[in-house]
């Protein structure tokens, strides 16, 4: 999915009764409002504001504005007390889910001074248990956020609603594809197809390797030199690196980047085994420099045909975690650290330095030799990510957060980070497995477990917090 700019509906009201009774609190309310339209806007997310409702037609009014406006999640602002009749219609007709938010002017009345006409404008936690009764009988899911105006903790909580609709409008739309065959033996990794559609949304494109072989065969030798010369640049190219080989990655580099613009694609998982050194082996041993310069610009790449992970990266990165291929590499009990990483393409837009090209003789594991990605995530909080598959078919979010830490890395041309979960390696790799998990899952920077459970909730995904202490 090409990045998008997150659409929130916006509707607020009170109770229209208070009006003529109370002269002020109308214009107060409405400043509230255009305030929390102005805090919206600013997390980047384009509003589409259907007014101040004072009653139920209002709110048939707001339903049929925000149903047409086809927003990724729609806003309510409890400014004061108001009926769910006005409500209820937005949360049955607006095609989106709803975050309710009461967010009273400041952090506490002043008591001494209030009369009731300010009293009604910290009233809109009144209504909430009532929205959310309401909702319930009425089969809508309820969610809601309470604070203050400038209260950044109920800021940041709603942040995370936000960012959580965007990436799900987002995957409604998203194209996946999906190139090559399964790594023979990887139960985990396969997936139904028709799976991704029903629970996440979008579309899989299934590709073949010669979708590949005919647009590498038609690169031009001036455009290897100049992807050449990008890489020279990106990365710290070790002398190992044969000339030869890092043409040829450049050659399929540029291939994958047709590849990808002509299928329209936002992440792409691969594999392909080939035989002897032909093409097609050549093609899959490949891959790694324009499949990690792809991942870097938000079109993730995963290997061995794993998409449950690709689509994994996928959501990392438009969290704004980056998200890196990755797998376990072994436990360090001296240290306490998981050491977990991947042979083939990273996300080197989260590189705690600059990335190295290595030359491999051999993948292992896999066909084929030529040029491979070593770098670190980038050292601080880090959350690893997976979605798994359970028996029924439903998907299953699956995140654990810790912190990359300084240390010895392997030097084989894989990316490796040393990350410390707080808690003995062994039991953390233990916990981790029985969640369900893929063997392989995404690094992304950042603490995104609060981010990934609000998307769980918003696609109806049970999301696994793997957390020992």
């Amino acid at each position: 999915m090409a990045r998008r700019i997150t659409r929130v509906g916006l509707v607020s009201g009170g109770l229209g009764a208070y009006w003529p009774q109370f002269p002020d609190l109308l214009p107060q309310l409405r400043r509230s409002a255009d305030r929390v339209a102005e805090r919206l806007r600013g997390m980047g997310a384009e509003v589409v504001d259907a007014g101040f409702m004072s009653d139920e037609k209002d709110g048939a009014a707001a339903a049929e504005t925000l149903r047409l406006a086809d927003c990724d999640i729609v806003v309510s602002f409890l400014t004061t007390y108001m009926t769910a009749s006005m409500l209820v219609p937005v949360a049955q007709r607006a095609a989106a889910p709803v975050l309710v938010i009461n967010l009273q002017p400041t952090e506490a009345m002043d008591h001494a001074t209030f009369d009731t006409g300010k009293w009604l404008a910290y009233c809109g936690g009144c209504p909430l248990p009532e929205m959310a009764n309401a909702f319930a009988r009425c089969g809508i899911p309820f969610r809601s956020v309470s604070g203050f105006l400038e209260d950044e903790r109920a800021w940041l909580r709603i942040g995370r609603w936000i960012a959580a609709a965007g990436v799900c409008g987002g995957l409604r739309t998203g194209r996946h594809g999906l190139l090559g065959h399964l790594y023979p033996g990887m139960l985990d990794v396969s997936t139904d197809l028709t799976l991704v559609p029903a629970q996440l949304g979008g579309h899989v494109e299934v590709l073949e390797i010669d979708d590949l072989r005919v647009r590498v065969e038609a690169v031009d030798a001036d455009a290897v030199d100049e992807r050449v010369a990008l890489a020279d640049s990106e990365f710290t190219v070790d002398s190992s690196v044969d000339p030869d080989d890092l043409r040829w990655a450049a050659q399929v580099s540029l291939g994958l980047d047709r590849l990808v613009a002509d299928f329209g694609l936002d992440s792409l998982a691969y594999y392909h085994r080939g035989l002897d050194g032909e093409v097609h082996e050549r093609l899959g041993a490949g891959f790694i420099l324009g499949a990690s310069l792809l991942t870097a610009r938000g079109i993730p790449c995963a290997g061995e045909y794993e998409l449950r992970n690709s689509l994994a990266m996928l959501i990392l990165d438009r969290l704004g975690a980056g998200g890196s291929f990755t797998e376990l590499q072994a436990l360090n009990f001296r240290d306490g650290v998981v050491e977990m990483g991947h042979d083939g393409p990273a996300h080197l837009a989260i590189s705690d330095s600059k990335p190295v090209l290595r030359g491999l003789g051999v993948y292992h594991g896999k066909r084929g030799w030529g040029v491979s990605v070593e770098f670190d995530v980038a050292h601080g909080p880090v959350t690893a990510f997976g979605i798994g598959q359970l028996p029924d078919g439903h998907f299953r979010f699956v995140a654990a957060e810790g912190t990359v830490v300084a240390g010895p890395l392997l030097r084989i041309g894989n990316t490796t980070s040393r990350v410390d979960f707080g808690c003995n390696p062994g039991e953390w790799i233990d916990a981790w497995s029985a969640s369900g998990v893929n063997h392989h899952w995404a690094l992304g920077t950042g603490h995104r477990t609060a981010e990934l459970r609000a998307l769980g909730e918003l696609l109806d995904i049970e999301t696994v917090d793997v957390r020992l202490t």
